[in-house]
């Protein structure tokens, strides 16, 4: 038997099994949520079922086995390399984007470089149900190359002068990136949301750390789950605003975050105790902002995606400069974080305490090129 025939004789078999009601749907094991992610990237099995794979997956509600079977498939599909670092932070923020407030994490990967921490962040385009804006958007409004290939990337970090770089998920996961169309056919969540941001494009010669935003309280134990599965021997998971990795910035606030593939422990932050007093959640959405129409789509953004991509480069610039405002405080924050995570700070306080000198220097903005 062919390994197309093999594969659709799998997906025949898992179909039959996950997709008969809410009642009688079975689970599949780890290996055969692989092999049925894998027969999709490969193309060896057509739209409808691979749509009907996906969706069913989410209407029974996947298991961790099942979770753990889709990064199989994605992570043996995708080129990794390991820089000449020792260490790497990999930050995630959702890859359907933001569309309710400014999105600043993109700069955050060079301030971590300016701190001796090389980063990067890793997204794409445009992805459903939000279709917001996202890190390329953002870093292309700001003059950066998005279209690095991996090994590019990794030369970026072992550049002492850099030390950061934005991966495009068509880059590492072509084959992955190609199942965009059918993810809009398909209109809401599947499981590929969750699973993508697990990606590990660029590893460290000693440690790799996942950095990553949740919403609801199932999923900490979820993304760390997959993040130890995936290799990421410490991950740090925020609950951030709109599920990124900048927390809030006028209330308090959970993370959770495990070291050495240890297991996760939850962690009170307050903005407060690291000087921050901010009256809004996040970096507000200018007022002048042009609208974009919904076309019928109650998910989708509202706001035009090219404009609020400058404005939030031109927020993040401005913020690299020392510039204070909520922006700065993000960066702040979520970098603080970052820092007191990997151990480079004893204390929260005494991460905040850095990097406003960091920011206050100006210096970060030498990174941008």
């Amino acid at each position: 038997m062919t390994d197309i025939a093999t594969s659709r004789a799998v997906m025949h078999s898992i179909i039959q099994r996950i997709a008969t009601g809410p009642e009688l749907s079975k689970d599949i094991s780890q290996e055969e949520a692989r092999l049925g992610m894998q027969a999709i990237l490969k193309g060896h099995v057509d739209d409808v079922q691979a749509a009907i794979f996906l969706i069913a997956l989410r209407m029974k509600r996947e298991t961790n086995e099942e979770n753990l079977g889709i990064l199989d498939a994605i992570l043996q599909t995708s080129q990794s390399v390991t820089a000449e670092v020792d260490e790497v932070i990999s930050i995630a923020d959702p890859y359907d984007g933001f569309n309710r407030n400014l999105l600043v994490a993109p700069f955050l990967p060079m301030l971590l470089a300016e701190c001796g921490l090389p980063a990067i962040s890793h997204g794409l385009d445009k992805v459903g149900p939000k279709y917001g804006v996202t890190h390329r958007h953002v870093l292309q409004a700001a003059g950066m190359s998005v279209d690095l290939t991996v090994e590019q990337a990794a030369e970026r970090l072992a550049d002492p002068a850099v030390g950061w770089a934005y991966l495009d998920q068509s880059s590492f996961c072509p084959e992955l990136h190609d199942l965009i169309p059918l993810r809009q056919r398909i209109i809401k969540r599947q499981v590929l949301t969750t699973v993508e941001v697990i990606a590990k494009p660029i590893s460290g010669q000693k440690k790799t750390h996942l950095v990553t935003g949740y919403v609801h309280k199932p999923y900490p134990p979820k993304y760390a789950t997959l993040a130890r599965h995936a290799g990421f021997q410490g991950a740090l998971l925020v609950r951030g605003t709109e599920g990124g990795v900048i927390p809030s910035l006028r209330q308090q606030g959970m993370v959770f975050r495990y070291d050495n593939f240890g297991e996760e422990v939850s962690q009170e932050i307050n903005p407060h105790a690291l000087g921050i007093h901010q009256e809004v959640r996040a970096v507000p959405l200018p007022e002048d902002l042009p609208k974009q129409p919904r076309r019928g789509d109650e998910v989708a953004i509202m706001v035009d995606v090219k404009a609020t991509a400058a404005a939030a480069a031109k927020a993040g610039i401005a913020a690299l400069k020392g510039e204070p405002g909520p922006t700065y405080d993000s960066l702040l924050y979520a970098g603080s974080l970052i820092l007191w995570h990997t151990g480079r700070e004893t204390s929260l306080e005494a991460a905040a305490n850095r990097l406003r000198t960091v920011l206050d220097s100006g210096n970060t903005l030498n990174r941008l090129r």
